[in-house]
């Protein structure tokens, strides 16, 4: 049990560890052999810039053996006379930003003749040795701890594990090194063992017990082996992909996230065979693939209310002209059943108009709603109402609504039906058609009307900007309103900000719209048990960022993903189902037949 405490307790400390990291942590191993030695390191404020040094006829040059030596690679033209530039440029700092600067410089030929020549070297240059921010290390062949007495008090020492050290000579090391592979065979992939990580916390402790700064070489130059360092506190890290490492760094905050509020998962309650659906309930997760969902899960400690539902598919989201599809084409699938153009609609590729799902079931005296937690006009909710062959002509949607059969609209937008650049109000003719209309969601619990547009865009800002349980509410009122009635209803509710999260590849952002769409999931899953006469679909119009989940804890509920892109990928996206006819849903298909097994099961063709 104490080693399972251990471990998870090394793997949570990752945010807490992470947050401290900067550039300052980076070591620019074999510096010298990047593209633009020096320069490279130093643009990202990388904490230690290392070089390779042979002493050669009395000049030092830079390589990784004596056969690379060239003779325009020394370390006075490479390094030192490129750093005093900048210490001139900026009045003595070492970086803009005041970040101190270790120049490892790991001797290849003989430790003391060329460390004299080292010695030598710096003093013709005093505004490197006598600034503060500045700090020379002598690694690799190293003179005897006993004689470092004799070099003079700028030149610091990497120190070993195994090296016994006095305090006068302790106080001359910057930092202990050891090779990672005589601690263990991990090779950068995986977890460590538990033998392995506790041997390595052990180092650790020891070295900082002595209040010095370790770093370990022959370390694996990747993220899984960047995160294992961070979790360790490794102090350095090294590596020869320092723009990569420095962005991985910088992007911590944007790409973890600890979940503090927690909600119970609906468990659904009822078996539904061979019976077909009087009323559909539509969620959509605007950007919600796969990892989005389990991003959610974990930071719910292994709790999904979308996990319980029973029956699952995967819809293939490509447009008529892309093979990623944007939100317009995407809904437009699912409202009227057709492929279209990227940008689009519920027009075809020809920008003729599709009947859309609302407008068939109005036939049917089918009560409709359209939901949005974003702006009303956007490409998703608009599919279900409006024929543009624009996503982007906001004014001409929101104008399209007073020609739809739709009895409920909630969401974001009111400037666009009220404060309109062509001057015209719709909430005018909207009252006019018989709906009530009301800028304030705060209205949406005293409106008595069975039809009715509750606008506003403070309701609709992000859960982490305090949005609330908007879609909870307004789902609720929607079907609390269709109950007084007998016709059957078709509700469309879209969580639109997990994609807002996605292209701003903010795993905060995601988890928490996620989980706010998990508890209007939830909610229709309850419904559908106490009303067994409608059918839930649950799915996506895309997935959005290439979200993949590098590390996490369930047992904590903390999330760490990467993004691969800000924009829409081509993963299908899956579609969960509860309630009658629900079965139809499994299997993979084109997102078109989201709309056809709908109108399937409710005889609509």
């Amino acid at each position: 049990m104490k080693k399972i405490i251990t471990l998870f307790c090394l793997q949570f400390c990752l945010f807490a560890q992470a947050q401290e990291y900067t550039s300052s942590n980076i070591h620019s191993h074999n510096d010298y052999e990047s593209k633009l030695p020096f320069y490279g390191a130093y643009s990202n404020e990388t904490g230690v810039i290392e070089a390779d040094v042979f002493l050669v006829n009395n000049e030092l040059f830079v390589a990784h053996t004596s056969k690379e030596i060239a003779t325009h690679n020394t370390l006075k033209s490479l390094y030192l006379e490129p750093l005093s530039a900048k210490l001139k440029t900026l009045g003595g700092k070492a970086y803009p930003s005041n970040k101190p600067l270790i120049l490892m410089i790991d001797i290849k030929s003989d430790a003391d003749s060329t460390l004299k020549a080292i010695t030598q070297q710096l003093k013709t240059f005093p505004d490197i040795i006598s600034n503060k921010n500045i700090k020379v290390v002598i690694s690799g062949n190293r003179p005897l701890s006993s004689l470092w007495k004799e070099y003079p008090d700028f030149i610091y020492f990497d120190g070993r594990l195994n090296e016994n050290y006095t305090s006068d000579q302790l106080a001359r090391v910057e930092m202990i090194s050891e090779d990672l592979h005589e601690i263990t065979v991990w090779n950068g992939k995986g977890v460590l063992t538990q033998p392995d990580s506790e041997k390595i916390q052990a180092i650790i402790k020891k070295v900082h017990d002595q209040n010095k700064k370790i770093r370990f070489w022959a370390t694996q130059d990747n993220v899984n082996t960047y995160m294992t360092l961070m979790n360790l506190k490794v102090d350095f890290i090294g590596t020869d992909k320092v723009p990569e490492l420095t962005q991985f760094i910088n992007n911590i905050k944007t790409t973890f996230y600890q979940n503090t509020e927690f909600h119970q998962a609906y468990v659904p309650k009822n078996v539904f065979k061979n019976k077909r659906p009087k009323n559909v309930i539509l969620l959509i997760g605007d950007g919600m693939g796969l990892a989005q969902i389990y991003s959610g899960y974990t930071a719910n400690k292994g709790q999904l209310s979308l996990f319980n539902i029973p029956t699952q598919g995967f819809s293939i989201t490509k447009a008529s002209d892309s093979y990623i599809t944007d939100s317009a084409a995407g809904a437009t699938a699912m409202a009227t059943g057709h492929k279209t153009n990227n940008r689009f609609i519920s027009v075809d590729e020809q920008g003729k108009p599709l009947q859309t799902i609302a407008e068939q079931l109005a036939k049917k005296n089918y009560k409709t709603t359209i939901i949005s937690a974003g702006n009303i006009t956007d490409a998703t909710p608009a599919a279900f109402y409006a024929h543009q062959p624009e996503r982007s002509l906001s004014e001409p949607i929101a104008n399209d609504f007073l020609l739809n059969p739709s009895d409920i609209l909630i969401g974001g937008g009111q400037k666009e039906f009220i404060s309109r650049k062509d001057g015209k109000d719709l909430s005018k003719t909207l009252i006019e058609k018989g709906y009530t209309f009301s800028d304030k969601f705060s209205s949406l619990d005293t409106i008595k009307n069975s039809k009715f547009v509750v606008l506003e865009d403070v309701a609709v800002v992000s859960m982490k900007n305090g949005r609330g349980d908007f879609l909870t509410k307004s789902l609720a009122k929607a079907t609390t309103t269709f109950s007084k009635t007998k016709n059957p209803f078709f509700i469309m509710a879209e969580g639109a900000q997990i994609d807002y999260g996605g292209h701003q590849n903010n795993v905060e952002y995601v988890v928490r719209e996620m989980l706010d769409f998990d508890k209007l999931v939830g909610q229709a899953m309850e419904f559908v048990d106490k009303n067994p006469e409608t059918l839930l679909i649950v799915t996506a119009d895309h997935e959005t960022g290439g979200l993949s989940l590098i590390n996490g804890s369930i047992e904590k509920g903390y999330v760490h993903g990467s993004f691969s892109t800000n924009d829409h990928t081509a993963i299908p996206v899956p579609v969960f189902a509860y309630g009658p006819g629900s079965e139809k849903f499994m299997g993979v298909y084109q997102n078109t037949a989201i709309y056809d097994k709908i109108m399937e099961l409710i005889g609509g063709k």
